[in-house]
């Protein structure tokens, strides 16, 4: 199958009220099921965020502050990967909370990525992966608030590139302050473990 030459395209559409403003994309396929699973899974990652908001009880129509973003981390050869972003400031709070979420798929087969899908079955990615961000940690003197208890089977990534970028919630490993800790890996570093036509493998090429 010969993969798309060219970049899809991306809409922005915008979710307004006051104190809200709430950007996300949409896929424009040629493929209308496709389209419609990704665009649809695209939507719920950023509510998914918004309901995190008001589950914390730090949603107040009209009073909280809510800033919804997202960044095209790849858009190439049919594979595209996002990162979304949620940030939500109430004037009570002692401090403002953000989330973050991100999605990974191929647009020519419609499907979407999880971690462990970009390696080859029994390849022990795992063991790899914390291996190489143990040493970043280490390297970087990266602050931790329990030690580093390795990634998790649904762990959130993104591919930027011919790179893996691994990342963590905020107070997952480290404290607040640290933000988002990310650990970008080459991808010719896991490349003998790697899934053949996974979006990691089509990109590495």
């Amino acid at each position: 199958m010969e993969r798309y030459r060219l970049p899809v395209p991306v809409h922005s559409y915008s979710i307004m009220a006051p104190n809200i403003s709430i950007f996300y994309p949409q896929l424009m396929l040629l493929n209308p099921m496709h389209q419609h699973k990704l665009n649809d899974t695209i939507f719920t990652k950023m509510d998914g965020m918004f309901l995190q908001v008001k589950e914390l009880g730090y949603y107040e129509p009209g009073v909280t502050e809510i800033i919804g973003n997202y960044e095209m981390k790849n858009n190439q050869r049919g594979i595209v990967s996002f990162t979304f972003t949620l940030f939500a400031n109430m004037p009570s709070l002692a401090h403002p909370v953000e989330f973050m979420d991100s999605l990974t798929a191929d647009v020519q087969s419609g499907e979407i990525y999880q971690l462990k899908d970009l390696f080859k079955q029994g390849s022990d990615y795992e063991a790899r992966i914390n291996a190489i961000i143990e040493e970043q940690i280490k390297r970087r003197d990266i602050p931790l608030l329990n030690g580093f208890p390795g990634i998790s089977p649904n762990q959130k990534y993104y591919i930027a590139d011919k790179t893996l970028v691994i990342y963590f919630n905020e107070y997952d490993i480290s404290p607040g302050y640290a933000g988002f800790p990310m650990f970008p890996i080459p991808a010719f570093e896991l490349q003998d473990i790697t899934k053949e036509n996974s979006p990691l493998d089509v990109l590495s090429v």
